[in-house]
């Protein structure tokens, strides 16, 4: 009887939401995240908008992802993922063609705003979350399969972008991504659905080293304090990992390199990013959310700083899949520990509100780069405030693993 109650909640089409969503991710979250960053120079040599200006669209973006995940969050635990997702995927696709239009910085800080909240917020949260709630056991694992799609349009978006800018200009690549995203997402979205209801919120994780159950999981420490502690923590880690995101491409150009060998090392670091997003899901599924969170996070914080000491593209090419590896991580790690930590009926939410860290963190890193780079013509300080940001951020998952681990250690005890 347990085996045919757990077959009928995990149904194989379980796969195919993850599948689907890791697409989505990957077309949605690429344009979001970093495409941006192939745009720097070429905006400068049309318009002759300096870096830190540039990089204001990118946190207007991460603003609306920021806002729009807490609204389509708990848009999607009260009506449907798919609906949420659909229109997600119209607006940003619109938004998208429409910044192929702009002539003002304005323009592109309203588009991005509004694809931000309207399609990121409706991607990002609703199908990770759903994701999540698919899965009884292995989580980790179809959560770092679904990430691994975003990191792969994190790095092939961008890439593809370089490529089309070079053969039709960067208003005509923004205008053939927009058509791209609008109908590939649309197409996508009409595939996900809702998973089948557990008959209870205590249904058993069976993941290895893991005998708990949810509901014994997220009373360990109260969910608005799991929220603020997690959201506070990812903010510095959102940071550190942004800058490299976002100003890679930047760097390696400055080191007189073509925009496309630039454009390359980035899709290089995101391709060892998806392996990494898997094996620190399947680490999390093992070992504890909150224990890979912190490898992840030590490893990005150590790293970071290396990338301003290279000078050759074969180098960048071998440090980007040293580092993008481990700090595929860090998301991963972020998004089991809000599925462990909080109960079923608020994951979606809950993930919304700790995400506006994230997006936010997301968008102070890439302008505070630029902002840095063009106070100073270097981007020492740049990478040297992404690697205090990490260290800060890694400082604070500590307490927050051991008072969970002294907690659930004096709940079983107690209930013994």
């Amino acid at each position: 009887m347990e085996t045919n109650s757990q077959s009928e909640f995990e149904p194989v089409y379980r796969w195919v939401i993850v599948a689907a969503s890791a697409l989505m991710l990957g077309v949605g979250m690429g344009m979001l995240l970093n495409s941006l960053s192939v745009f720097y120079i070429p905006l400068n040599e049309e318009f002759g908008w300096q870096r830190g200006s540039v990089s204001l669209i990118n946190l207007f973006a991460m603003l609306g992802l920021a806002a729009g995940g807490i609204v389509m969050g708990r848009l999607a635990d009260r009506t449907s993922t798919r609906r949420v997702a659909l229109v997600g995927s119209i607006v940003l696709g619109l938004c998208i063609f429409g910044a192929s239009r702009a002539e003002a910085l304005w323009q592109f800080y309203l588009l991005f705003t509004l694809a931000g909240f309207f399609g990121g917020g409706a991607l990002f949260v609703p199908l990770l979350a759903n994701v999540g709630n698919w899965f009884t056991s292995g989580a980790g694992l179809a959560l770092g399969i679904a990430s691994a799609g975003q990191a792969l349009g994190q790095g092939g978006v961008p890439y593809g972008i370089a490529i089309l800018i070079g053969n039709m200009g960067w208003r005509g690549a923004l205008g053939t991504m927009g058509v791209v995203s609008l109908i590939g997402l649309t197409l996508l979205a009409l595939l996900i659905r809702q998973p089948p209801r557990p008959n209870s919120e205590t249904r058993a994780v069976t993941t290895p080293g893991n005998t708990a159950t949810d509901e014994q999981e997220h009373i360990v420490l109260p969910t608005n304090l799991v929220i603020a502690w997690l959201g506070i923590a990812v903010l510095f880690c959102c940071i550190c990992m942004s800058l490299p995101l976002m100003h890679l491409v930047p760097l390696v150009q400055d080191r007189g390199f073509p925009l496309e060998d630039a454009g390359s090392v980035i899709f290089v670091m995101l391709i060892a990013a998806i392996i990494g997003r898997i094996a620190f899901g399947k680490l999390a599924d093992m070992i504890g959310a909150l224990r890979a969170y912190w490898i992840a996070s030590a490893w990005q914080t150590v790293l970071v700083f290396g990338f301003i000491q290279i000078e050759t593209l074969d180098t960048f090419y071998i440090f980007a899949i040293i580092y993008g590896f481990g700090y595929a991580g860090v998301m991963i790690g972020i998004l089991v520990c809000v599925r462990i930590l909080t109960p079923f009926s608020r994951r979606a939410s809950a993930l919304g509100l700790v995400l506006v860290f994230a997006w936010l963190g997301h968008g102070i890193g890439p302008y505070m780069g630029g902002f840095l780079f063009d106070r100073t013509g270097d981007y020492t300080f740049t990478y040297g405030a992404a690697a205090l940001a990490g260290l800060i951020n890694f400082i604070l998952v500590a307490p927050l693993y051991f008072t969970f681990t002294r907690r659930r250690a004096a709940q079983a005890f107690a209930k013994a």
